[in-house]
């Protein structure tokens, strides 16, 4: 069976055993749920009957102050019937309708700690329409959670973590959070309380469940909406709400593998979280292996999520494969290995990502043994204010997002017996991170035999990071309970 496979600006080639590789494609292998015709029209009837909510027309009037938070370039595609584009003008129709005045308004790109998107990306995301009515009169910023001066303390949830928010978001009268909902390995979702916990908040809520003891954890792996994690995004979005005296008014799409609408919700998380995740359910877990895999075969593309040199940097690379593990775990063997091709060139992309080749470095001495162990030192990197400065005025990811990605990258060595990284340039780099290197696709799968047996079975994902991930599950299997509310 010949294969392509993601790697660096293009594909490498792999001849894959005919009887024991099967292939999975999301949106292909199984078909999505068909998107909505008119994702307008069912975007406009979810804010006008929004809920557990008040609609906006009756929550807001002249002098009031509205907020609409939005995600970043991560995910939700920029196309011209992406959900940004199509629900934040609806929602400022309502909002203008009502008598609110354009110059209460502020649009809030939810980057959390990744790094702040230019003024180009932010007009990909939004439309050059709405761009131009509200970035030169500074009503588009990105959130800065190093900003102090537009920060508020909460104190801590009923989980006893920090909370410490956006202060515009929490001061308006209205704020509409737009959010998508898309398998996401970390608490099985993205939007809903995830989005305000980790797009509008401060390192020090981000630290409290992006950390080895909440990501190592049985409810984590294989990915769950049941995890530690998925209530610690709840309990921190819920504590906001409590704080603010009012709920957000969530704007919801379930999105399907090439970010188009399945449906969209309007209303209060409370209400509106379970039936997009279940909506969500339909796409994303998919009951589909007959047996058990052996063997995880993808390829890693130079550029992916979180930008370019994700793909080479050792730490992402790690972090991605962990990813993928996550997703998948349900339908692979006790002690599987995996196989990933990448140039792995030492580029860590220093300006994107300014901190990530100092913690690389620090896991390669001083005692660090396992990824976990660099944890003490996430604090120290966090208040690094070079790297803060980079964050907050250079568009570099905050110090703190690396400590995030290793305790996920962890996980590789929980969950396998061997990481192989087929056609790396500079080897070294992925042998730091503990992973084996070989220079093919055959070489590696001959080496693993040592771990697997004669003729493992073989999961085959060639578009594992072109489309948007799903969570196989074995054929028989029922869905998994999601969230916690």
């Amino acid at each position: 069976m010949k294969l392509q496979f993601e790697y660096g600006q293009g594909f490498m080639d792999a001849e894959l055993p005919d009887e024991n590789t099967e292939v999975f494609i999301p949106g292909q292998t199984v078909p999505d749920p068909p998107s909505l015709a008119d994702p307008v029209e069912e975007t406009r009837k979810a804010i006008l009957h929004p809920d557990g909510i008040e609609p906006i027309a009756q929550q807001v009037g002249k002098g009031s102050k509205v907020v609409i938070v939005f995600p970043d370039r991560v995910k939700g595609g920029s196309h011209a019937a992406s959900h940004r584009k199509v629900s934040i003008p609806l929602v400022l129709e309502e909002c203008l309708k009502a008598g609110v005045e354009k110059k209460d308004i502020l649009l809030i790109c939810s980057n959390g700690l990744h790094r702040k998107n230019t003024p180009n990306e932010i007009k990909g995301l939004l439309g050059e329409q709405l761009f131009n009515e509200y970035y030169y009169t500074h009503q588009i910023i990105n959130h800065d959670s190093e900003d102090w001066s537009n920060l508020v303390d909460l104190g801590f949830d009923e989980q006893g973590d920090p909370v410490i928010m956006n202060k515009a978001a929490f001061e308006a009268d209205l704020t509409v959070t737009i959010g998508h909902v898309l398998g996401n390995p970390y608490g099985g979702y993205s939007g809903g309380y995830k989005h305000v916990a980790t797009g509008i908040t401060h390192w020090k809520s981000i630290a409290s469940h992006h950390i080895p003891h909440v990501m190592h954890r049985e409810d984590f792996t294989p990915v769950s909406g049941k995890s530690l994690m998925r209530s610690k995004f709840d309990a921190i979005g819920m504590y906001m709400e409590q704080k603010m005296g009012r709920k957000f008014f969530m704007v919801d799409a379930v999105l399907d593998t090439h970010a188009r609408q399945i449906a969209v919700f309007a209303g209060s998380g409370e209400k509106i979280q379970k039936p997009s995740f279940r909506t969500a359910d339909r796409r994303t877990y998919v009951p589909w292996a007959e047996k058990k895999f052996d063997v995880m075969v993808f390829g890693m593309p130079q550029s992916f999520h979180y930008g370019n040199g994700m793909g080479t940097n050792p730490i992402f690379m790690l972090q991605a494969i962990s990813a993928q593990i996550i997703r998948h775990r349900r339908v692979l063997s006790d002690n599987p290995v995996i196989i990933c091709s990448s140039i792995c060139n030492g580029y860590f992309h220093d300006e994107e990502f300014p901190s990530y080749r100092a913690l690389y470095e620090l896991f390669q001495k001083d005692y660090h043994q396992i990824l976990p162990d660099c944890d003490v030192n996430s604090e120290y990197f966090a208040m690094n204010q070079e790297y803060i400065d980079k964050y907050r005025f250079n568009y570099g990811f905050h110090p703190y997002h690396g400590f995030s990605m290793i305790s996920c990258g962890h996980i590789a060595e929980m969950e396998s017996a061997a990481v192989y990284i087929v056609g790396a340039y500079e080897p070294g780099y992925a042998r730091g991170m503990g992973m084996k290197t070989r220079a093919t696709f055959a070489d590696a799968l001959k080496d693993a035999q040592k771990y697997t047996g004669p003729s493992p079975r073989i999961l085959a994902l060639p578009k594992a990071f072109t489309c948007a991930s799903v969570h196989l599950m074995m054929k028989d299997a029922r869905l998994p309970e999601q969230g916690h509310m």
